[in-house]
This record gives structure tokens, sequence and C-alpha cells, in this order.
């Protein structure tokens, strides 16, 4: 095999033939019961009674409901609201006027004609509290609530290997770990009340995090196949895949996503040694390579700065021309890894590699700063200057003068735990193995702090009102990418 254009698109022959195989490799969920009794819960109208199931749940409920009294004559209705955090249940749904929709809000507005009756809800929902209110009754009887059963849902078990040097960082990676399972489904999805389904970028961390914790190997090989079974007309990989009631890739398009495709085969390979699936989809990354190319000019990416183009992290004010340009060279770097896996020449992309880091120094180092900036505005943010650190060799020293250089320059702050990741992965890349332990524990220990069960999808400890959605009440606060403090952990912090 040799690098073209030719070479690098897909066989849309073999699309059927990935999805198949994803198919096969579809896992079989695991069911826990947990069951909530009552003696005798009267429901009074508009008081929400609540019930804590004490840990994040993802699965199906039904509540047992009776009567004392007259005659049942009228039905009641009922406000059923599931809630991942507590703060969710201080949220007004006619309050959120935000721009993802209304309808992720985990809440129910329900008849029930007759009584005692067992609600049998079929939708999945994630949480750790339900909130019942009674809206409407007749004033003849009395409602009650006797029990709820859960019927818990994960394609793994329980991991019970608790690592850490203190309490809190084995709080940390409890919580972590959670948060993996709860996201292992039929796939590894991103969140289990929203979205509910494959997104790449949340893929390679919780791919990281499942090689040195669960080891389903399987699940992560599914998810590369449903990628590679459902790029457009172009090779393009799509940032996430929608897997019921079909499979079908979603129509938008993120570039640093795409890229990372051929960083998560790498990962893959390295840890399930599975030559046959790096065979088969090497040609798909090596695609997202070539199109990718299309957006430079000079060897410099072009600053597309629209939101939804590209992602780095949830800061609306985030310039991602360098950053992006970072990922670019990132990417490459693991793709020609993989060729050199199998024996095949390197030449073409060690040319384009160099070409791309040098124009991309030239363009965005900052000298007289000592960091790299980014767009018309020479933005400086952490975004730009850790995917730099990431994806090129400089030594230590200079990695290390860069953050001193940033530390004193207000750069534009981090606001998701996928943007944390990577900045205490250029921490220890720079050496600064205790800054970045710390670092790490500061940031998710503020999360258990705040009473997580799982960790959150946006955290930002100086704003926790933080939403890039218009409101807080769709935030997810279990959200795969948050999951890598049980990597770190065990990665880097506790190796022997």
């Amino acid at each position: 095999m040799t690098l073209s254009a030719e070479n690098g698109t897909q066989n849309y022959k073999m699309t059927k033939r990935f999805l198949n195989i994803a198919k096969t490799l579809k896992p079989k969920l695991i069911h826990s019961n947990v069951r909530k009794t009552f003696s005798n819960q009267v429901l009074k109208t508009s008081e929400p009674f609540v019930v804590d199931f004490y840990n994040h749940y993802t699965g199906y409920v039904s509540l047992d409901f009776d009567f004392v009294g007259s005659p049942v004559d009228a039905p009641i209705l009922l406000k059923i609201k599931f809630c991942e955090h507590k703060d969710e249940l201080k949220e007004n749904s006619d309050d959120y006027h935000g721009w993802v929709s209304k309808s992720w809000i985990q809440e129910e507005l329900i008849h029930i004609d007759n009584l005692p009756s067992t609600l049998k809800l079929k939708r999945r929902y994630a949480f750790r509290y339900i909130s019942v209110e009674l809206i409407a009754s007749s004033s003849r009887y009395d409602v009650l609530l006797n029990g709820i059963e859960l019927d818990s849902v994960s394609s793994v078990g329980n991991f019970d290997e608790i690592v850490g040097d203190t309490e809190l960082e084995k709080r940390i990676d409890v919580v972590a770990l959670r948060t993996l399972h709860e996201c292992m489904q039929y796939e590894f999805e991103d969140g289990p009340k929203r979205d509910r389904r494959l997104w790449l970028g949340d893929l390679r961390l919780q791919a990281l995090t499942n090689y040195h914790t669960y080891k389903n190997y399987d699940l992560v090989k599914r998810c590369l196949y449903l990628f590679a079974g459902t790029t457009d007309k172009n090779g393009r990989i799509a940032p996430c895949v929608f897997t019921s009631p079909k499979v079908i890739a979603d129509d938008s398009f993120i570039f640093d996503y795409s890229l990372l495709f051929a960083s998560t085969l790498k990962d893959y390979y390295e840890n399930a040694h599975d030559e046959k699936t790096l065979q088969d989809l090497l040609p798909v990354a090596t695609k997202q390579i070539m199109n990718a190319r299309g957006y430079f000019v000079n060897d410099v990416l072009a600053d597309k700065n629209e939101l939804g183009w590209c992602f780095l992290d949830w800061n609306l004010s985030l310039n991602r021309q360098c950053g992006e340009h970072a990922v670019y060279i990132y990417a490459e770097k693991d793709l020609i890894s993989l060729y050199k896996e199998i024996g095949l020449s390197t030449d073409e992309l060690e040319i384009d590699l160099k070409n791309k880091i040098k124009a991309g120094f030239d363009a965005f180092f900052d000298k007289k700063l000592g960091v790299f900036v980014s767009g018309e505005a020479k933005q400086i943010s952490f975004a730009s200057n850790v995917w730099m650190i990431l994806a090129n060799d400089f030594s230590e020293e200079e990695n290390r003068k860069i953050f001193e250089n940033l530390d004193r320059l207000n750069p534009e702050p981090m606001v998701t735990p996928y943007m944390y990741h990577h900045y205490i992965e250029a921490l220890i890349k720079s050496g600064l193995l205790d800054k970045a332990r710390k670092k790490m524990n500061e940031y998710w220990g503020a999360m258990i702090d705040d009473d997580a069960d799982t960790f959150y999808e946006l955290f930002n400890p100086m704003n926790k009102e933080e939403s890039p959605y218009g409101g807080k009440a769709v935030l997810s606060y279990c959200h795969a990418w948050s999951c890598t403090p049980s990597y770190l952990l065990r990665h880097y912090f506790l190796k022997k």
C-alpha cells in the first residue's frame, strides 16, 4: 500500500461488511435489579416525593401505586422526573430556552386511570434521584406509592479494583469507573442521559480507560467498525453514529474528531494486537488525513472559526485554528506509527508531517510571549498550547517554559473534562508529573465536593452555572469523556 487518494478512499463495497462485523460484536447487556419499597407513602398534591438511589443508574423503571379511601372516581396525573444530580431537582423545565432540545429533560406527565396499578415506563433513564409529584387526583381517595423497581443495564459488570494513594484519589477512581460503566451500553455512549449515542472524541478517551479497567476490547472494535461502515461519499467519518432504530451516521463533520480515528485505532491496536482490524481500517484512517489536507493553505490550517466545525473544548470564545493544526500533526504521527507496524512506506506521510510541523511553529509561535497563539486576534489559550505540546517533540524544558509563560498571560480557560484530560497529559509529557496529579485531584476532586456520583460533561470550578447550551437543565452529569482519571492513575501515576 502507498499513500494516494485512490488508496486512501474507502472501498464502499466494504461498508456493509464493516457494519456486519459491528453487528456480530453487539454485546448482551447485563441486568441488575434494584428495588425501593415504601410503607404506604401518601403522595400529596404539588409536593414532590424524592427517592434517592444513592448511586447513578441507567435503566428501566416501574412504579407501584395503590390507593386508600373511596373508589377511584377520577384518574391521577403524575409528574415523574429523573435526575442525575441533586441540582436538577431544582431545575424548572419551563425556564429552559436553550438551543439543545428540552425534550432531553427527563420528566414525564402521565395519567393513570385505575388503581392499584404498576406503571412500567418504556423509556430508558439515567439518574440517581426520582421525583414523583401528584399533579391532580380526586379528593375522595389518597394515592399511595408502594415501591419503585429498577432494571439497570450496562455491557459490563462492576469493577472493584479501586486504586489511589489517598482517600480522595480512591473516591475519584470509584466515580470515574462508575461514569464509564454507565456509558458502556450497546456501544460506548457519550452520556446515558444525553446524547445517548456513539461520539468519536468520547470513544477515544473511554477506550483508553477501558483498556486499563474493564478490558472490553470487542466493544471498542464494534465502535471502530460502526464509524468505518458509515463514512460519507467523500470517505469522511462522522463525529457520531446513531444505532437505533438503525445504524446511521450524523450528517455533520467535526475536523478533530475525524482525525482522531487514527489515534483511536492506534490505541486499540497497541492494546488488542488485532492486526486484522488494523488492516481493515487503516485505509479509513488514511482517508481522514487525506481529506484534512484540503483545509490547509501553504501547510497552515485555515482559520475556519465556526462553532461546530471543530471542537477541542466547549469554551465558546475559543479560537481553534492553532489547536486543530496540532491535532492534525498528532493524528498523522499516529497514522505513521500504524504504517510502520505493518511495514508500509511512510515517506510521503513523513514529508507532509515535517512541513506541517514547521509551518505550524512559524505561524503560531509568538517568540516574544513564548507561547502559541491562534487566529487573527492572536488569541492565547490553554487548548492551543496543550495540543501543540502533545503534537510536537519539544524538550521537557521547552514545554515547561510554555506552561510558565501561560500562567502569567491569563489564557482562555478550559471548561470540560475532555480538555482537562489533554492538559494533564501535556503536563506529564513536560515532566511535571506531580503538578499533573495535583491538577487532576483538584479538578475532579471539585466535582466530588459537588456531590458527583459520576463525572460531568462540563465543569468550570470558577462558574458552576456555565453551560454552552443556554441552560443547565440539559447538561449531562454522567459523561464519557470525564472517566479518564481511572486511566491516568493506572497508566501514569501508580505505575510500578
